[in-house]
């Protein structure tokens, strides 16, 4: 059993909680596209934040400036899958706002790129 202020993570057993623990069995977040790239930043009028779990509020220190879901996925020790909920939950409550990378419309320059750099790689 853990008492207050001891971390609920152990460097050689790993997360004392199970990450479908953390998010409370949910495979799927609120909704939005959050890539691994996504930016994800604390929104200027945030309400109070009204979650009581530890990891809520970690997100909402490391997102005092721009962070990728990678990011703080990495600080977390958690899934980026469960990072990608919990983060959707702060993004629904107005937490959070978000920015997903630019999508470039794959033309055929990049196709040709592609063809070239796989050519380099079989001649090897």
């Amino acid at each position: 059993m853990t008492r207050p202020g001891d971390q609920w993570f152990d460097d050689a057993a790993g997360p004392l909680v199970r990450p479908y623990a953390v998010t409370r069995g949910r495979t799927m977040g609120a909704g939005y596209e959050l890539d691994i790239l996504t930016l994800v930043m604390l929104a200027d009028h945030a309400p109070i934040l009204r979650r009581t779990e530890p990891e809520y509020a970690q997100i909402i220190r490391l997102c005092h400036v721009p962070q990728a879901v990678a990011e703080v996925a990495a600080t977390l020790k958690l899934p980026l899958a469960v990072t990608k909920i919990l983060v959707g939950d702060l993004i629904g409550e107005g937490q959070l706002i978000f920015r997903s990378p630019l999508v470039s419309e794959t033309g055929t320059s990049d196709l040709n790129v592609l063809r070239a750099v796989l050519d380099g790689i079989r001649k090897l």
